[in-house]
């Protein structure tokens, strides 16, 4: 993951002050995730069957030619020591007949910040983030994303954050004018939303200076994957048979999560599609409560597994042999 502050702090994509809709961050997202460093082409296709699979939902002609019309003509402003910039995304956008086939020329100048937007996420990250409904949600998983080995954001001042999500214009029109409101109808919703459905766990704190609310910073932590999503953004030929790479990639930030490190064994599990299956249901279980009554939830699991061995044996850290 890039490490750079000033990176994290421009990144234009996770930052700028705009307002999409669900549909076009749907389409943003599923871009996102098609990019390929070592395509030569800037073109991408966008298969809408694809994502309607993938989202659940339905895509009509006109509303995605709209949404496209929309995004292509956002103007997003990049400051550097030496220029102003102003950017746009697209270079052109086709529409391929008896098709469900968008093909998308990015501009040569915008990729840099796409590219650095896709490498803040897992193809789990992408995954999840297209199954989000919730429009703030989407926009608040990708800024948490960006932090996550930090486990919290920076601080961010309150009307700068509204504006950010749209939800505060340059008039002053604030559609979430009562701090009452912005949790309520904003903060709740997609806090609810990224906790259920991504590899985050996240929380808020809205800070005070005087008697009013002047800040909100979020807490971000790992966590395992509740649900299975069953498809898998970016191809890999290492998931078992039977397997999916975004299983596998669930199953081994369980065992990261259970601090179960052991180069070999972790790669024992991870070469199985049962033991993968078994860790994807072990997370799913952990997560609604089942094993909250669990002494060792990493004994548990390598239990489950078949892998469980006396606490001398080698697959125990020197710290969990038996004392005395």
């Amino acid at each position: 993951m890039i490490k750079d502050i000033e990176i994290r702090q421009h990144n234009i994509l996770t930052n700028a002050r705009y307002e999409y809709t669900e549909l076009q961050l749907d389409l943003f997202f599923f871009l996102v995730s098609k990019l390929r460093k070592d395509q030569k082409s800037e073109t991408y296709e966008l298969d809408i069957k694809e994502l309607a699979t993938l989202t659940g939902k339905q895509y009509h002609l006109p509303y995605l030619r709209k949404a496209t019309e929309d995004m292509g003509s956002r103007m997003f402003e990049v400051e550097t020591p030496e220029r102003h910039m102003q950017l746009w995304m697209f270079r052109s956008v086709e529409y391929v007949k008896g098709t469900r086939i968008i093909e998308v020329t990015l501009s040569d100048k915008i990729l840099p910040y796409l590219f650095n937007l896709q490498n803040n996420f897992t193809s789990y990250g992408l995954a999840a983030a297209l199954r989000l409904s919730s429009k703030y949600a989407k926009r608040i998983y990708p800024l948490c994303s960006q932090w996550k080995d930090k486990g919290e954001t920076k601080k961010y001042d309150i009307e700068d954050f509204k504006k950010m999500l749209g939800l505060l214009d340059d008039k002053g029109n604030d559609k979430a004018a009562r701090i009452s409101d912005l949790k309520s109808k904003v903060l709740d919703i997609a806090v609810k939303q990224i906790n259920e459905h991504t590899e985050l766990h996240v929380s808020y704190t809205l800070e005070k200076k005087g008697k009013a609310f002047k800040n909100i910073v979020f807490t971000v932590k790992p966590q395992a994957l509740a649900e299975t999503i069953p498809f898998d953004l970016v191809p890999s030929g290492t998931a078992p048979a039977g397997m999916q790479q975004h299983q596998v990639e669930n199953a081994g930030r369980l065992l990261a999560q259970l601090s179960i490190t052991t180069p070999e064994l972790v790669a024992t599990i991870l070469a199985s599609a049962a033991h993968v299956a078994a860790c994807n249901k072990f997370a799913h279980d952990l997560k609604t409560g089942k094993h909250a009554k669990a002494h060792s939830l990493s004994g548990l699991l390598l239990t489950i597994l078949g892998l469980k061995k006396p606490a001398n044996g080698p697959l125990f850290d020197a710290a969990t042999k038996k004392q005395g």
